[in-house]
C-alpha cells in the first residue's frame, strides 16, 4: 500500500513523521489546558468545597 517515493522517500517520511508527533502534542496540551481550566472552574463555582 506504501507508493513508491523514490529518491524523496526520506523527506516525505519525515514530514509525516513531523506532522503526526505535532499533532500529538497539540492534543495532549489542550487536554492537559482543559484539565486545569476545568479544575479552576471548579473551583470558582464552588469555593467551599
Amino acid at each position: 500500500m506504501m507508493p513508491e517515493l523514490g529518491k524523496y522517500a526520506g523527506t516525505v517520511l519525515s514530514a509525516y513523521g513531523a506532522s503526526i508527533v505535532l499533532l500529538v502534542v497539540l492534543v495532549a496540551a489542550s487536554w492537559r489546558r482543559a484539565r486545569k481550566v476545568k479544575a479552576a472552574l471548579a473551583k470558582v463555582e464552588n469555593p467551599d468545597g
